[in-house]
């Protein structure tokens, strides 16, 4: 009699069991409809590119909100010693990378994106945020200067190195102004302290061999205010790529670092339209 009482409740519980994992199925495929959610493997892996007289932590914000929506993120170490050799570091860390990637750079580093994706079917997307988008054969200094509202030439301290290359910063003194002039003060302070020189090699050095913006779909964040690129410079620029533009009202080209929601959001754009 226990016997038959143990394998009764011993079924019952088996039947209960059953039925549980049944209605979960249900149920989770309710709330997913297809049966799953979009996982983070699916998302292509954002490689942000710092520009001249920054590095990769001025992304901190724009990381926290891409990796909160389950993008898998890295911040490449930008050299900024030259165009060519950066764009081979690049290219070398692109390779390193499984599936598709949404590669952005602000500033210098649309030029290093543009030479450092070209042949690389991975990259689905170009984001320039406050950037270059060079054609071949055009430097940073030549577009900067296309256009009038640049501060840079006074901004910068020259530092000669012993090989005759010389290192170039922003002056601390006017990094806030005209550099990061929607920051509070002390942030901007905070970045000046951490800026990484670029060098007049770098700056100077013609774009080679096809760009990559031809090939690859282009999206555009233009900082409205910005006193390093001049705004008519990178409107300029990103028509002539055919680019996805949207402009950021008041911005200085620090927008990334000020305006980190608008650029987390302007990047999965591009992720979201150029996914296949």
């Amino acid at each position: 009699m226990i016997r038959k009482r143990l394998k009764g409740l011993v079924a019952a519980a088996a039947a209960f069991v059953v039925a549980s994992i049944s209605l979960f199925a249900v149920t989770t495929a309710d709330a997913h409809p297809g049966g799953h959610d979009h996982a983070p493997a699916d998302k292509p892996t954002i490689v942000l590119v710092h520009g001249a007289f920054a590095d990769g932590s001025g992304f901190n914000a724009v990381s926290s909100r891409l990796t909160a929506d389950g993008y898998p993120v890295v911040a490449a170490a930008n050299p900024l010693r030259s165009v060519s050799s950066d764009a081979e570091q690049l290219a070398a860390l692109l390779d390193s990378i499984e599936g598709p990637i949404v590669l952005v750079g602000h500033s210098y580093g649309g030029s290093v994106i543009s030479t450092a994706a070209t042949g690389n079917e991975n990259v689905k997307a170009l984001v320039y945020v406050a950037a270059y988008i060079p054609e071949t054969g055009e430097t940073a200094e030549q577009l900067t200067g296309m256009f009038p509202g640049s501060t840079v030439g006074d901004s910068l301290k020259a530092v000669p190195l012993s090989d005759g290359v010389v290192d170039l910063y922003i002056d601390p003194e006017v990094f806030h102004p005209r550099f990061a002039g929607d920051l509070p003060a002390k942030d901007a302070a905070l970045y000046a302290i951490t800026q990484r020189p670029a060098t007049n090699v770098a700056l100077a050095e013609p774009a080679a061999g096809e760009q990559a913006w031809h090939t690859i779909p282009s999206y555009a964040l233009v900082s409205g205010a910005d006193k390093i690129i001049p705004p008519a410079a990178q409107r300029y620029m990103a028509q002539r790529a055919g680019a996805t533009v949207q402009t950021v009202r008041g911005a200085s080209h620090m927008v990334f670092a000020s305006r980190p929601d608008t650029t987390a959001s302007f990047i999965e754009r591009a992720a979201r339209e150029t996914a296949r």
